[in-house]
């Protein structure tokens, strides 16, 4: 019995079926069909009186019927094919086989010509027009996909405007994203201050009622600003689980696509569906692939992003009101979102998500270490101070590749649990890459880089502003790098002039000590230079820390702003020739600070040669107490006890290469 046949099934469909199966029947057929000679016909079948009938067809070849009465004969009952030169000659052949055999011209076999349609030519003749229509077929069945993908299951669908587009292309697919969401701000460690912030729209979505009394009304936007990784997307989240009302999520860059009109007709479906299920919340991740700035467009005539901007500033605040829907935000770049977005009325607030201080690291960690396998004895709140402290500078998701990495290391030594020095190990890698296995750094290069290791250390160990240093490694890096220090830098706002004259006397530690013990130069200072070239010109071009030039700002982030150089040639040259002085300045001063401890920084790059990594313990002993302690909060957090139970990692093998390239070490 042969299936239903399918109503969804296109008729296209059925006829490349039918057209299959005939010839896949006439290819059948053929098989069937033993070919024969003219000569064996003549001897093996009409001469023995085998033979029925002839069939001669489109005059090219000829279906013999054999007799099949005698069942003992060979191919009785069987059709059998002949190929032939020519039809007359054939008929002349047999019409005198039988006259031979005495046969009388009424009595001779009959032959009949046949015309019929050969598969091949019908193929021949069907597949030039397949060929034209197969691509349009194709093409209709994708655009009837797409269409599919974008009102699927929870979509948005039926909006104003939403149909506009054909296809479906106007449809947001809103399909495997949690229009409930489960995260609360229980679940975001830190960020106490944007929390506070976001809590009030909370506050509003519940009890709108005693705002309304008041004559208050909700904010109907907040651009969440911030580095990547802060967690903005997580606090979205937050904001909808707290209120408890649908969450509905996307990208900046899915309201952009290549057909004019989709982005402004996603737009307009999109907040239809959010007035319907109102009081909600839209987040817009990276907002700035369709917020940006508009009239810079070199493509000419109609642009489809700014088309799409100008609806979605009509949406949230135009003649249509969004009462009770709050548009949430997120961007790293608002620096080049349109003002018409970022005004009051659209998003009323800018709620600034920083990276997390010391207290909000160390919750972070708190959060991520829930899921490791953490040993026996060893106290989480312990782990999260330690670590906590040596990621200044770390974002969330820093946070959670270092616990990631720190169970992938404790499971590359096949342990049990994760113990501190698999934490530590994972921040070695995070920041400077993991350790080679092999070394092929000859004695000359691995001294050098000592040497420069040394020049860092001991400079910044003397100075009242530099940043602390834990611990100094000359193991090369899977980064480049061959060299590693890890600092303790003290988080602050706001940088006197003095301490940025002290971190970059501390920067060029390692040229000024290369130039003073070896007698040679190399190449491991130039990423070290770049960072001294970029604090000198902050200081003179930007903050006007400096008498010739005064105190004026031309900001070079802010450059593109400007149809011209809005200094002139002159002040240029001020500005480059104070840039020097600087610098100059304080390479001088480094030197001889380095003269004055010259015993200290040999001994330690002996120690460093030696022994390749040296913590603060080592660091202490070789340098003495330093100067000036660590200071501020890092005092209830840094535990130098610990240091001291630090693992030292094995010394890799060494081997001389000629010409190694000397990288700059990465520090925090």
């Amino acid at each position: 019995m042969p299936p239903p046949l399918d109503p969804q099934r296109s008729p296209w469909q059925a006829i490349a079926a039918g057209a299959f199966g005939y010839l896949v029947l006439s290819s059948m057929l053929k098989q069937r069909m033993t070919e024969i000679t003219v000569q064996e016909f003549i001897a093996d079948f009409l001469l023995k009186g085998q033979v029925s009938k002839i069939e001669i067809v489109n005059r090219n070849y000829a279906r013999v019927y054999v007799r099949s009465d005698d069942p003992n004969a060979p191919y009785s009952g069987q059709i059998l094919k002949m190929n032939f030169g020519s039809v007359e000659q054939l008929e002349a052949k047999i019409d005198m086989t039988q006259m031979q055999l005495g046969l009388a011209p009424d009595q001779f076999i009959p032959i009949h010509h046949l015309n019929e349609t050969e598969p091949g030519s019908v193929v021949s003749t069907i597949i030039p027009w397949m060929l034209m229509l197969l691509p349009l077929l194709f093409i209709r069945r994708a655009f009837k996909d797409i269409g599919k993908m974008m009102d699927g299951k929870g979509g948005i669908g039926g909006g104003a405007g939403g149909g506009r587009n054909a296809f479906n292309f106007g449809k947001v697919d809103m399909g495997g994203r949690d229009l409930k969401s489960s995260v609360r701000f229980t679940d975001v460690a830190g960020l106490r201050q944007s929390k506070l912030e976001l809590m009030e729209f909370v506050d509003f979505l519940k009890n709108p009622a005693k705002y309304d009394k008041l004559g208050a009304k909700i904010p109907k936007g907040a651009l969440l600003v911030g580095p990547p990784g802060t967690g903005k997307t997580l606090l979205a989240k937050a904001v909808a689980g707290e209120a408890d009302v649908p969450f509905y999520s996307i990208s900046g860059s899915d309201f952009v696509e290549m057909f004019v009109g989709v982005g402004a007709s996603r737009v307009r479906d999109l907040f239809a569906k959010a007035r319907k299920n109102a009081p909600s919340i839209i987040f817009i991740d990276e907002i700035d692939a369709v917020g940006k700035k508009r009239g810079k467009s070199q493509m000419g005539g109609n642009d489809e992003r700014e088309s799409t901007l100008n609806q979605l500033l009509v949406e949230m605040d135009g003649f249509t009101a969004s009462t009770g829907v709050v548009v949430l935000a997120g961007t790293n770049r608002v620096d080049i979102l349109d003002k018409a977005l970022t005004r009051a009325g659209r998003f009323d607030r800018q709620i600034p998500i920083d990276r997390p201080d010391l207290e909000e690291r160390e919750e972070i960690f708190q959060v991520h270490l829930r899921n490791v396998a953490l040993k026996p004895g060893l106290d989480p709140k312990e782990v999260s101070h330690r670590m906590a402290a040596l990621s200044p500078g770390m974002v969330g998701a820093d946070i959670a590749n270092i616990c990631n990495e720190a169970a992938i290391f404790a499971a590359r030594r096949k342990a049990e649990y994760v113990e501190l020095q698999d934490f530590e190990l994972a921040s070695e890698r995070v920041i400077g890459g993991i350790a080679k296995s092999k070394n092929l750094m000859s004695q000359q290069d691995k001294n050098s880089i000592a040497i420069h290791e040394s020049g860092h250390a001991v400079v910044g160990w003397f100075l009242q502003y530099a940043d602390p240093l834990l611990k100094v490694s000359i193991i090369p890096r899977s980064s480049g790098a061959l060299g590693y220090a890890q600092y303790l830098p003290e988080e602050m706002a706001l940088y006197s002039k003095e301490a940025l004259l002290d971190k970059m006397c501390a920067i060029l530690g390692g040229r000024a000590a290369e130039d003073l013990f070896l007698n040679r130069i190399t190449t491991g200072a130039s990423d070290d230079f770049e960072k001294v070239t970029q604090m000198a010109y902050g200081m003179v071009q930007v903050y006007g820390m400096t008498d010739s030039v005064g105190i004026i700002s031309f900001n070079p982030n802010k450059m593109g702003e400007y149809a011209f150089k809005p200094f002139s040639e002159q002040t240029a040259q001020q500005i480059d020739t104070e840039v020097r002085r600087i610098i100059d300045q304080q390479y001088k001063r480094c030197k001889e600070l380095l003269e004055a401890h010259k015993d200290q920084v040999l001994a330690l790059s002996n120690a460093l040669f030696k022994k390749e990594t040296i913590g603060y313990p080592d660091l202490k002993e070789i340098l003495g107490p330093r100067p000036y302690p660590i200071s501020g909060a890092y005092e209830k957090f840094v535990d130098t006890r610990m240091l001291e139970k630090e693992k030292k990692p094995e010394a890799p093998t060494t081997e001389p290469v000629e010409n190694p390239t000397i990288v700059p070490e990465p520090s925090t």
